[in-house]
Order: structure tokens, then C-alpha cells, then sequence
């Protein structure tokens, strides 16, 4: 029987953190030695609010490893057009994602999507944000970081009105049809700690399907700590846990995952090679 778990020459990538959420000035050492311990070798942290934007950016250049992203979440829509000083906010959020990204360590858009599960803002508002950021990444040629959750629909419908677009659909939680319409869009997905969950039966028959030269891993860190981690901050370091469950469920080596997600990253997010 072969060892699915040969840590041999593994590397991976975790493909979506939030690095300033784990108190990164404090913890960084700790962090990086561990996930450094994990195969981890390349992270790229997400951003979620513009206006925090800039304590990405000084983390990803303090480290070759590190990549960053901006955007706007679609649960701070609200929050982000009440901060800002001007009347016109769509305009303000595009002059700062096409500002930003000429920065080389910036590699994608977002994470930006569709949230009606929690409803913090307003769906039109999220609509408009998530349509500014689709049109910066085509502008730009850049891939989206995706979150959906409960506007799986909209979200398709949005996508497809910029057929030139390109990205990933992070921490999927769908079923098998929404991910063969994610895939069918060109878009790759990503799975979190979640498909460690006991109750996590249906994601882990999208695994089954989902071909791994489409998949990305992430940690969402500091969310999602998988199974042994539960309970626990998670870290950039708990990748290696998702990875050895997605080598489990399709039966296959944890370095054939290691070494195609960390293609597939550097594929997808072109611009950090």
C-alpha cells in the first residue's frame, strides 16, 4: 500500500490568508518558522478592505514568499462607503484597485463576491463592487479571489458578463453542480479546512470531482482551523492538513498535490513568478 503521506520534497502554497488578522507584527517569527515546518512556501495574504490595504502590502514586501492582494469584501461594502470622503464611492474603490495593483508584489483582486447569507450590506452595493473589480481585473489581466455564499446564481450571472475573466472561488463549501459551473467559467477552486469537517461529506465529493490541475488549498487563516486544529487560530501552517486530506480522498500521492496546487498557483497568480 503506498504512503499518500511522503513528505519528501513537498511544497505548497497557501493560496488565500489573512496574515494582518493573526497579529502579524507579534506572531511573524512563529508564523513563518512554522509554516516553514509545514512545507509551506509561498503565501499569498487577501485583503479585504481597502482602507487596510496597506498593512498588506508592508507584509508581503517584508518577504519574497509573500504575495498580497486587494479588494473589497462584500460583507465591508457598507462600512467601506461610510469611511471614505467623497460622494461617489464606486469611483473612489476603482481609482484605488487600479492604483494599487501597479504595485509588484499585488497579484489578484479581491476577495470580492456575493454575501446574502449574513446581508451586512446592501446587495446592490455589493453587486457594484464586485462589477468594479471584475472590470479592473479584465483592465488589468489579473485574477479574482471569489467569495460566494448563498448568491451562488448572481454570482455566475455576474461572472459571465466578463467572459476575459479569470480567477478562483476560495473556501468552496458548494456542491458537485455549482463547482462543474465554476469550472465551466474557467475559474479554479480552492478548498479550505472545511473538508476536514466530520459533517463535510457532500465538499468532499467535490474534491472527488473537482481534477486537481483546477484546485487550489488555502487556510482562510485565522478562520476554518481544520481537523487536528479545531477549535484553534488557524495559520498558514495547517495548509499541509488540507492538502493530506485532498491527497486522501482522491487516492493519490501528498506530493502530486503538493506540486500541481503550487503550478496551478503560480499559473493562476502569473504575476508573482
Amino acid at each position: 500500500m503506498q504512503n499518500l503521506h511522503d513528505y519528501k520534497e513537498i511544497s505548497l502554497v497557501d493560496s488565500h490568508c489573512h496574515l494582518n488578522m493573526l497579529d502579524w507584527e507579534n506572531n511573524k517569527d512563529s508564523l513563518l518558522r512554522q509554516a516553514q515546518y509545514q512545507h509551506i512556501t509561498h503565501m499569498l495574504t487577501v485583503n479585504v478592505n481597502p482602507l487596510e490595504f496597506a498593512q498588506l502590502l508592508e507584509i508581503a514586501h517584508q518577504h519574497a514568499s509573500i504575495f498580497c492582494s486587494v479588494g473589497l469584501h462584500p460583507n465591508n461594502t457598507n462600512g467601506y462607503k461610510g469611511a471614505i470622503d467623497t460622494v461617489d464611492w464606486h469611483q473612489s474603490l476603482y481609482d484605488i484597485l487600479v492604483n494599487s495593483v501597479e504595485n509588484p508584489k499585488v497579484v489578484a483582486l479581491g476577495e470580492t463576491g456575493l454575501d446574502y447569507y449574513y446581508d451586512k450590506s446592501e446587495r446592490k452595493d455589493q453587486q457594484d463592487a464586485f462589477n468594479i473589480h471584475l472590470k479592473v481585473a479584465v483592465e488589468k489581466d489579473l485574477p479574482v479571489i471569489i467569495h460566494t455564499r448563498d448568491a451562488d446564481v448572481d454570482t455566475v450571472h455576474m461572472i459571465k458578463r466578463f467572459p476575459e475573466s479569470r480567477g478562483v472561488f476560495h473556501c468552496f463549501s458548494g456542491d458537485v453542480a455549482f463547482a462543474k459551473e465554476a469550472l465551466d467559467l474557467g475559474y479554479l477552486i480552492s478548498f479550505s479546512g472545511i473538508i476536514t469537517f466530520k459533517n463535510a461529506e457532500s465538499l468532499r465529493d467535490v474534491v472527488k470531482y473537482v481534477p486537481l490541475d483546477r484546485m487550489l488549498v488555502e487556510t482562510d487563516s485565522p478562520y476554518l482551523a481544520p481537523v487536528p486544529k479545531r477549535g484553534k487560530e488557524n495559520q498558514p501552517a495547517n495548509t499541509l492538513y488540507v492538502a493530506e486530506k485532498v491527497a486522501e480522498i482522491k487516492g493519490i500521492l501528498l506530493r502530486e498535490v503538493g506540486e500541481q496546487t503550487t503550478k496551478n498557483f503560480f499559473q493562476l497568480f502569473n504575476k508573482a513568478m
